[in-house]
């Protein structure tokens, strides 16, 4: 597990803690992390929805610099599966 997988995994878990559902962040070249009803961790699972973005986009989402809406509407953020369950994930993101 890359180093940048493990603070995600930390601030992650720091602003949602859990989720009603099943999401997997995948940030290229560096790994997957899992957020569900127990919280966060690194793994590559099946999910409702996946989200995919490079390491930048997905720092910008943690840090606020970036708007997840933005970036999918932009190509920067890839969305596959239910888009509903994306905006949930968006919306405990801010």
């Amino acid at each position: 597990m890359s180093d940048v997988v493990k603070a995600a995994v930390e601030k992650l878990g720091e602003k949602i803690g859990s989720f009603p559902s099943t999401a997997k962040f995948v940030i290229e070249n560096e790994g997957s992390l899992m957020i569900d009803e127990n919280g966060v961790r690194a793994g590559d699972e099946a999910a409702e929805v996946t989200l995919k973005a490079n390491r930048e986009t997905f720092e910008g989402i943690l840090d606020g610099s970036v708007n997840p809406a933005t970036a999918f509407m932009t190509g920067r953020l890839t969305i596959d599966g239910s888009m509903g369950i994306a905006m949930q994930l968006g919306q405990a993101l801010s």
